[in-house]
């Protein structure tokens, strides 16, 4: 492995540990360099490699910091959340159940934990002036997240993603999703207040830390008519 490439995976390990937590500004290229032995060059290369993958990013005139992963508004890309004034709007969060069950196959996969592990399993709904525009299914390792599922609502929010930082010390660094279209069942319908046959939206995320191991898993659907797709090509 070229060298570049082994200090990149130490600096790795480094975050992950928490040597540096997110918003935290590394040691300069020099002071890397002299720290851990190698060349200028070596650090740029190596610094580069981390800020190509997300870890880290650089800020003209201040330095190098480790990135802080902002989610507060990611579902503004897939879903027009608007109030009546047609201002954007973070959705208002009431939570409907929470409770620790095994994890069926679906849930283990995604967490890439064994089958049967005590999991925290949360319905949430989402809401505009009190109008359900999405409704939430959150899974998260029992073990990592103990006592979340006796939290009271009024101390968690409607944005999860800080609370699972400053409580529970598990730190997400990115996510995926895919998206898929289906037909909202029964309950769905009741929940989202849609007509039968109706179309919905189903975002599936499996949230991250510095470690690319999974944090949580959660499945969100929405009503189609509030969806719209946008991605920036250069």
């Amino acid at each position: 492995m070229p060298r570049y490439l082994r200090l990149a995976e130490v600096l790795k390990a480094e975050i992950i540990d928490k040597k540096w937590h997110p918003g935290d500004r590394i040691p300069s290229e020099s002071e890397l360099a002299k720290l851990y032995n190698v060349a200028p060059g070596t650090t740029r290369q190596a610094i580069t490699h981390l800020v190509d993958q997300g870890l880290l990013e650089r800020k003209h005139g201040a330095g190098t910091f480790v990135r802080k992963a902002s989610f507060d508004s990611s579902l503004f890309r897939f879903f027009r959340f608007t109030g009546k004034g047609g201002q954007q709007r973070i959705p208002e969060s009431r939570i409907l159940k929470r409770e620790i069950v095994p994890a069926c196959t679906e849930v283990a996969n995604a967490l890439k934990i064994d089958e049967g592990t005590p999991v925290i399993a949360m319905s949430r709904l989402r809401l505009i002036d009190n109008e359900p525009v999405l409704a939430e299914e959150i899974f998260l390792d029992a073990t990592r997240f103990k006592g979340f599922e006796t939290k009271p609502e009024s101390e968690i929010g409607p944005l999860l993603y800080p609370i699972y930082d400053t409580e529970y010390d598990q730190v997400i660094a990115r996510a995926t999703e895919e998206l898929s279209v289906e037909i909202a069942d029964a309950a769905y319908e009741r929940i989202l207040r849609v007509v039968p046959n109706t179309p919905v939206i189903v975002i599936e995320r499996v949230a991250l830390g510095y470690d690319d191991l999974p944090i949580e898993w959660r499945r969100s659907r929405g009503r189609a008519d509030r969806f719209k797709y946008q991605v920036n090509i250069t």
